[in-house]
């Protein structure tokens, strides 16, 4: 799992049927002092995300399975708001 914000929203009128009927959103990936942590993707949302949210997403098998579409084309889905990271520094 890895943590992201999002940061728009993707409509898109002509998809792959396996995509119909999911939210897309774009998030920015994040290392845990909250900071920009690569490019931007697309995942498709499961937990009702929203805007500027701090979320969990994941890639691959493990995306499709969260989003119950393990046939799809789904490659990002968001598994979780976060409400609070706490990193234990010394």
């Amino acid at each position: 799992m890895k943590i992201g914000r999002v940061i728009g929203t993707v409509v898109a009128t002509r998809k792959d049927d396996s995509l119909i009927g999911n939210k897309l959103l774009i998030t920015q990936p994040l290392n845990f002092n909250k900071e920009k942590d690569g490019s931007p993707l697309i995942a498709v949302d499961v937990v009702g995300a929203g805007i500027g949210e701090l979320v969990m997403y994941t890639e691959g098998t493990a995306a499709r399975n969260a989003a119950k579409k393990p046939n799809s084309s789904i490659n990002a889905a968001i598994i979780g708001i976060i409400d609070n990271i706490d990193v234990w520094e010394e």
